[in-house]
């Protein structure tokens, strides 16, 4: 059995409003268990199988199981779903990869993720122009780190970029603490 965590990106903003309970008997109705929603950003744990995938098919398995996910969502509450599905352990690794001070006071810690790693390629690249005291980002292993401070928040120069519509259908991103409450949450299935 594999565990995958799934991040929706647009839901319950713009007038796309999902329930949490229908988003997730929608993923029992597709036949995947132990199936449970974190917050009502989109943020859904469940396990596919009885038998773990074997790592070389993963990226078969996410790119097929992500197809399916979206096909669904589309069709169930008409709109144009875009997802990242994380398997688990990947998921920790990055959130244990985080390279600031995910406690740092009076900052928020987050990790971007997107369907092209060009994109976060694109985005790091835009790090020294970013006033340190602010906001900092660092590409990591598919995704990108960033950390803001509080007051700053979407007013900041890399919140303006990463906002950008050419960025928008293919980037989602979570707080720091919010995916390790996806990991906590497996860790208790």
């Amino acid at each position: 059995m594999t565990k995958y965590v799934a991040l929706l990106r647009g839901i319950n903003v713009n007038g796309i409003t999902i329930a949490m309970t229908d988003l997730a008997d929608l993923f029992r109705e597709l036949g995947f268990s132990e199936v449970k929603t974190i917050l009502a950003s989109g943020n859904v744990l469940f396990r596919t199988g009885t038998e773990p995938v074997d790592p070389k098919d993963l990226a078969a398995d996410i790119a097929e199981r992500k197809a399916l996910i979206e096909a669904a969502l589309h069709e169930r509450f008409d709109y144009d779903a875009y997802i990242v599905l994380v398997e688990a352990e990947s998921l920790d690794r990055i959130i244990r990869a985080y390279p600031f001070d995910a406690e740092r006071d009076g900052w928020h810690p987050y990790v971007m993720f997107a369907s092209e790693p060009a994109a976060l390629t694109e985005l790091a690249g835009h790090a020294r122009e970013l006033d340190a005291a602010d906001e900092r980002i660092e590409l990591g292993h598919g995704v990108l780190y960033w950390e803001v401070r509080k007051a700053v928040g979407v007013k900041s120069h890399f919140s303006k970029k990463s906002g950008k519509p050419k960025y928008r259908d293919t980037t989602t991103t979570r707080n720091l603490h919010t995916l390790s409450k996806l990991i906590h949450a497996d860790s208790n299935a």
